[in-house]
């Protein structure tokens, strides 16, 4: 019987964080939706007055014996800036800062070490704002914002691109296609 595990990552927009964790060997399954709030099951209309304290996130069930926590995270850093607080590109408001909330001490403790080598590392000039946190209950997003890129790709991709993130991902860490 095969062991899988939970990781959940807020990165700005959710649209946006789902197509890489997809993409990535070892992931069964990845959900968008909620975390975070004072309210059970709050609706995305809800969610972007930035009142119910939820933020947008990805949830991604995942193999450990294919992919480790530690490439989940690479791929995390490599899709937000971290040094933007209460935002993402376009996107403004505490529900769509970034934070990673673990599961585990394990989870934890890579997170922490993940975020201090990246501090460390002065490819950034501003600190590092993302947050790490323990998982909150994760309601998952309504169904027409799962596989978004998917259902509404030229939508998607001209959002990805409009909003700056495409560009900052390119330009941070120098890869064509993120």
């Amino acid at each position: 019987m095969k062991l899988l595990m939970l990781a959940t990552f807020a990165g700005g927009c959710f649209w946006c964080m789902q197509p890489p964790f997809d993409h990535l060997p070892g992931i069964v399954k990845t959900t968008v939706g909620y975390t975070g709030g004072q309210i059970a099951n709050p609706t995305y209309e809800q969610v972007c007055t930035g009142k119910t304290g939820h933020i947008e996130a990805i949830q991604v069930e995942y193999d450990p014996q294919k992919v480790s926590y530690e490439a989940l995270l690479k791929v995390f850093w490599h899709n937000i800036n971290p040094t933007t607080r209460d935002g993402q590109f376009a996107d403004r408001g505490t529900q769509y800062r970034t934070v990673i909330y673990t599961h585990t001490p394990e989870q934890k403790k890579a997170a922490e070490a993940s975020k201090a080598a990246l501090e460390a590392s002065g490819k950034f000039k501003e600190p590092i704002a993302t947050t790490i946190e323990p998982a909150k209950p994760f309601y998952p997003a309504e169904e027409y914002h799962q596989c978004y890129y998917k259902r509404n790709s030229t939508h998607y991709e001209a959002y990805k691109e409009g909003s700056g993130r495409a560009d900052y991902i390119r330009r941070t860490w120098k890869e064509s296609k993120p």
